[in-house]
């Protein structure tokens, strides 16, 4: 159910089933949420909604001239208020290619997984109430 206090993610994944998944799996902890099929997408999203965002949920290989890293880099120097997770199947990130306060996630994910990280990573002013209470 949703409440006008629950927290925005922004969903960043070129792939439709995946950002439907990932949607849904946040909206089931209390999130509600913007999508982008890209980076250079979610820049724009983030142009008109960033007051709004809490957490950025974001694949890291995808069309364009914005991939994942390069996101979650432009987003913590652009809004350092926005947590930042950065998913991937086939990429590892290296030492120094996410900003610091980002963290990762193995694909595939599954909803337990997700929030459970979310539970653990979190400031727990930036949680909404399910994750707040214990797993």
């Amino acid at each position: 159910m949703e409440n006008s206090t629950d927290p925005y993610a922004l969903v960043v994944d070129d792939d439709p089933l995946i950002l439907m998944d990932a949607c849904a799996c946040l909206e089931d902890v209390g999130f509600r949420f913007y999508e982008a099929g890209s980076g250079d997408e979610a820049k724009e999203v983030l142009g008109r909604f960033a007051e709004n965002v809490t957490l950025l949920f974001s694949d890291v290989e995808m069309p364009g001239g914005t991939n994942g890293f390069a996101l979650a880099r432009y987003v913590a120097e652009q809004w350092p208020w926005i947590e930042i997770v950065i998913a991937s199947g086939r990429i590892t990130p290296a030492a120094g290619e996410m900003p610091n306060k980002a963290t990762f996630i193995r694909k595939p994910f599954n909803h337990q997984m997700v929030h459970n990280h979310l539970r653990e990573k979190l400031p727990d002013g930036k949680k909404p109430d399910p994750l707040k209470k214990a797993a």
